[in-house]
């Protein structure tokens, strides 16, 4: 027992090694002598594109968190399925993404500024940090260098967070990936700007123990806010209205989520699980106020930066895509 036990460690050791060796070999400046216009290039897309549809931002985000948890952020969340296979953007959980047009646009203009040099996983990081930031957000430096990954399977979406998870399991799934509590409550915040169907809360409304009637609520959901909600998805068979995430703001990356998540008015049961450890919850009310915006801010670019080197590929792993959406 003594053995396996060491043995287990010793490859615990190794797993975290090797991932901090492929995180150290991203670097912000990693495309400053085979392609500097890069980051100009995604912005000026970018720019052009929310100044149209600002609403656009949250869904780069989310795109980019959904890519970071399933193998790591290697662009398989925008692979089409194949064949017999059916691809992560065609399981149920990704199933609300949108936006795969405008990073195939992206990332034919970065082709045509340097043809093969940059992933769709590093195109996809770029994007996400711009949409933050055009939504009046933080700015931080992008480390690159990923390698686009070949595979993408359906089945392995069981790794993202889904909006009905209780703290534990936030904590299990987050863990998975090496990100700790504190990240956790920090990337929830992401739930600042962007949208979302009811279905994904609509359980809290009408059918939280599974009960399925009009008194079936959860009681850790504020009445008031309920009510609104239930306003807007008549039905748990709502299948395409689209609930603002954070009421009044959700254009704008602020801490107004956090406001709302302490007076119980976050949107998912993810989004109240924060309040059920001691650590996320101080975290939360400390931020509900508004009055620590830079201290914010830099927690959000660390824990982001962590995330975005989340089992990355680099060097010879992988490939760089000429499009996002197939294998070269």
């Amino acid at each position: 027992m003594a053995s396996r036990a060491a043995l287990l460690v010793l490859l615990l050791a190794a797993f975290a090694s090797a991932s901090a060796s492929a995180s150290a070999q991203l670097d912000d400046k990693f495309y400053s002598q085979s392609c500097p216009s890069v980051e100009d290039v995604v912005r000026k897309e970018m720019v052009r594109a929310l100044s149209v549809a600002p609403s656009l931002a949250g869904p780069l985000l989310r795109m980019h968190f959904h890519d970071c948890f399933v193998r790591g952020c290697d662009g398989s969340v925008l692979l089409d399925s194949i064949g017999n296979n059916t691809a992560e953007k065609d399981a149920k959980p990704n199933l609300t993404l949108r936006g795969f047009s405008f990073i195939e646009r992206v990332k034919a203009a970065v082709e045509a500024a340097c043809p093969d040099t940059v992933s769709c996983a590093d195109v996809l990081a770029l994007m996400a940090r711009d949409a933050v930031w055009l939504s009046k957000g933080p700015f931080w430096a992008v480390p690159l260098g990923r390698r686009d990954g070949r595979v993408s399977i359906s089945n392995e979406t069981d790794q993202l967070p889904p909006p009905t998870a209780n703290f534990t399991e936030l904590t299990q799934l987050f863990g998975a990936k090496n990100l700790d509590i504190k990240d956790l409550v920090v990337l929830s915040a992401g739930h600042t700007i962007g949208t979302s169907h009811c279905f994904s809360f609509s359980d809290r409304l009408y059918n939280f123990t599974g009960m399925d009637n009009v008194h079936d609520i959860d009681p850790t959901l504020d009445l008031q806010y309920m009510s609104r909600l239930r306003s807007k998805c008549k039905s748990l068979d709502d299948n395409t209205t689209l609930v603002e995430m954070d009421p009044g703001s959700f254009k704008t990356f602020d801490l107004s989520y956090y406001t709302l998540v302490a007076k119980r008015r976050g949107l998912f049961h993810s989004d109240g699980a924060l309040l059920t450890d001691a650590f996320t919850r101080a975290y939360v009310l400390r931020h509900a106020g508004g009055a620590y915006k830079e201290e914010f801010f830099a927690d959000f670019a660390a824990s982001i930066v962590k995330m975005g080197s989340v089992d990355v590929l680099t060097g010879t792993q992988g490939e760089i895509r000429k499009k996002c959406s197939v294998v070269n």
